[in-house]
């Protein structure tokens, strides 16, 4: 999937007009038919199927919240096909709107930005449910997988829900990630999928419950593992190309702790500094002389290593980068060239006029992506006005990034409470 891109200076993407907000219209029936439509032909071939649980409890046409973890790209064709013919109104990111606004809500889509503060959302959300009389469905992690585990939650979904007044059902995918695992190249993989619809609370249950406890009941319901799955399913990945990639998520050698030294090949893992080879068997572990590790260690074992650096203020990014940003829905502009720095005190980039702070504290997780449209790997941070998507210059790893700013977060809360 591609997107528009148009060359400005940065001075003129300073310079453009703010669009005006437009709340969200009614989804329309016959772009719901064909979303339908086009999801039958892969929904098929991955032989999908979905289990309701308690949905029973719900009057039919009553309009809901739909929480969905966010696997692959085959998300939207599950809902559209598991919904149907029910009005919906998607919340999704506003980068998926550039140079297709129209159509865009036409399907009911909500535009957001990720990890950013959004009362208006809020606002949009409410009038799907109540003018509109459609569920709204929302991705509460926001951002795709890296290792297969559920990344982040915000502490705000549980008063969201609240503050909703309805129905709240939770649709968990199982076979997704494993199909195509974002770091792998958009690479298919023969396995099948299913998902599971059930109903968290009904309307009466919600408001009988605190906010405190439908967080937690959605932060366990978000809380798996997509490797464990694969393991205690027997679900076999045999093709060749599984471990290509990986050296996005796993940067870090586990045998030397050297960086950006990892490459991934058909099956193996290997270290490009100390010659350290892991296999990747068709059940997703890593061998090597023995000794078994499963993705999502690795990937704790790097966060820890990231914790570890803050604490002695060792962690700092300053690299390069190829910035280009967005303000409304016409394209995403290319800026040239600017630099990025990532340290205790947050985010800054530079690119010409163009100057973005962005403190540490001003979320719980970073947007950053794999082969983002296309055009790379790319991390994106925000001020008021604009979101800026930097493209790394050099063999950065985007997954550091994103864990250095999960771990900020939670030292900065944490110093917080104590205070």
């Amino acid at each position: 999937m591609k997107i528009r891109v148009k060359a400005m200076s940065p001075e003129e993407f300073l310079a453009l007009p703010m669009p005006l907000h437009k709340k969200p219209g009614k989804p329309s029936m016959v772009f719901r038919t064909l979303m339908k439509l086009a999801a039958v032909s892969e929904l098929h071939a991955v032989d999908f199927q979905c289990k309701r649980i308690g949905m029973e409890k719900l009057t039919p046409g009553e309009p809901c919240l739909y929480l969905m973890n966010h696997s692959s790209f085959i998300d939207l064709k599950i809902i559209a096909s598991v919904l149907y013919p029910a009005p919906f109104q998607i919340v999704c990111t506003s980068d998926g709107f550039v140079g297709k606004e129209w159509l865009m809500r036409s399907l009911g889509c909500i535009p957001t930005r990720k990890f950013t503060t959004d009362a208006v959302l809020v606002r949009d959300m409410a009038h799907a449910l109540r003018k509109n009389h459609a569920s709204v469905v929302l991705y509460p992690e926001a951002s795709y997988s890296f290792d297969g585990t559920a990344t982040p939650l915000p502490d705000t979904i549980g008063p969201l829900c609240k503050m909703m007044r309805v129905p709240v059902v939770m649709i968990r995918t199982y076979g997704a990630f494993a199909r195509d695992p974002l770091y792998n190249g958009l690479r298919l993989r023969k396995v099948p999928v299913t998902a599971e619809m059930t109903c968290l609370y009904t309307a009466a249950e919600l408001q009988s419950a605190s906010a405190a406890e439908v967080q937690e009941k959605i932060d366990a319901f978000f809380t798996f593992d997509h490797f464990r799955w694969q393991r205690e399913t027997n679900t076999a990945i045999t093709e060749p190309f599984r471990a290509e990639g990986l050296e996005r998520v796993l940067y870090k050698c586990k045998s030397c702790g050297t960086e950006g030294t990892m490459h991934g090949h058909g099956t193996m893992l290997r270290c490009e500094h100390c010659g350290a080879a892991w296999e990747m068997d068709v059940y997703g572990t890593l061998h090597r002389e023995g000794e078994e590790l499963w993705i999502p260690q690795w990937y704790a074992w790097e966060r820890a290593e990231v914790r570890r650096e803050l604490a002695e203020g060792r962690y700092r990014l300053d690299i390069p980068v190829r910035v280009r940003g967005m303000r409304d829905f016409r394209a995403i502009y290319d800026l040239g060239s600017g630099r990025l720095v990532h340290d205790a005190d947050g985010f800054h980039l530079t690119c010409g006029r163009i100057d973005c702070r962005q403190k540490p504290g001003a979320s719980y997780s970073l947007y950053a992506d794999y082969f983002w449209y296309e055009l790379g790997d790319m991390i994106c941070i925000a001020d008021r006005d604009s979101l800026y998507y930097c493209f790394p210059q050099t063999e950065t790893p985007v997954a550091k990034a994103r864990l250095a700013a999960e771990e900020m977060y939670k030292l900065r809360e944490g110093a917080v409470s104590r205070t």
